[in-house]
């Protein structure tokens, strides 16, 4: 099994600003959630990912974030598991994209 693709907040950024479509999936908890995101991140929590993943298509990609990235690594391997072959997990998470792209995201 081949690993994880990453992607740096930069390169992301880089992605947005040049009008790609990316399905983020933000896999924190709602009151994560309501603290901060990413413009256009879907809240899909953890806790809840048997329910919501049965509603996503595998064909897609996805790029998949949390807080500092582990979550959504963990996720993305579930995902998989699943047969969802195209997830890119956001290294560092939401604090990375707050620290390197946004600085009016606020951090936890």
């Amino acid at each position: 099994m081949t690993e994880i693709q990453q992607i740096t907040a930069a390169k992301l950024a880089e992605r947005l600003a040049a009008g790609d479509s990316v399905n983020l999936l933000d896999v924190r908890e709602a009151w994560e959630y309501d603290f901060n995101r990413i413009p256009g991140g879907q809240l899909r929590p953890m806790s809840e990912m048997p329910d919501w993943a049965t509603k996503l298509n595998p064909a897609e990609e996805y790029v998949v974030y949390c807080h500092h990235g582990i979550r959504s690594l963990h996720a993305c391997a579930y995902l998989r598991s699943k047969g969802f072959a195209r997830l890119v997990n956001l290294a560092g998470g939401i604090d990375a994209w707050s620290r390197e792209v946004d600085p009016t995201v606020p951090l936890y």
